[in-house]
């Protein structure tokens, strides 16, 4: 089970054409922070749907503003429809790499965040984290949401023993279909069948 993430990067994107090189599922960059909506969500969205792809949206999440509030701008932005469970992305950015929020900080953001998107979409959310967010934020916690966990070099391990769901594990492949400033996708993999992974949806 094979997927991609794309955002406003990838530009323009031939759905058609990018469902047809061995991929099952896309996650598709809808929002970021409490105001921010990626440029290309509104073409995305309904090209993605359009295909035979589970589709999903995801989130950035911001060290910097209100839970609830970043949910309702979640809720405002991605309709129902989608076939994946909505996925938050939680990783350092700017000056947090230096000076990172502490972890009763980030649940303070992230806790009501997550209960405000199962509540108004029917079901937990996908965590996405890089192996530093994960160790320091999500690990030992959130046991209802399944993990989307970053790893480009080695097979991921979570330092919980908890298992993952999909696993980012390239950054640099190139496929047809998509023609942006960035020319690589990024690439996933889901831990089981394709049944398994429409049924997160569905629990």
């Amino acid at each position: 089970m094979r997927g991609v993430d794309v955002s406003s990067y990838q530009g323009e994107i031939d759905w058609p054409v990018l469902a047809e090189q061995g991929i099952d599922f896309a996650y598709i960059k809808a929002t970021e922070g409490s105001s921010t909506v990626d440029s290309r969500f509104e073409a995305n969205w309904p090209g993605a749907l359009d295909t035979d792809l589970l589709v999903g949206a995801y989130h950035f999440m911001s060290f910097e503003t209100p839970g609830a509030r970043q949910a309702q701008h979640v809720i405002d932005t991605v309709p129902d429809g989608a076939t994946l469970p909505i996925a938050v992305d939680v990783e350092f950015y700017g000056d947090f790499f230096q000076d990172p929020p502490s972890r009763a900080d980030v649940d303070a953001i992230l806790g009501p965040l997550l209960d405000r998107l199962e509540q108004h979409y029917g079901v937990p959310a996908v965590i996405y984290a890089t192996p530093e967010a994960y160790d320091r934020y999500i690990s030992g916690g959130y046991p209802d949401n399944p993990i989307w966990i970053r790893s480009v070099v080695l097979p991921p391990a979570l330092d919980d023993g908890r298992e993952w769901a999909i696993w980012q594990y390239s950054h640099r492949d190139r496929l047809s279909g998509y023609r942006g400033d960035e020319h690589y996708i990024d690439m996933n993999a889901f831990s089981g069948t394709t049944e398994e992974l429409a049924g997160l949806i569905d629990r």
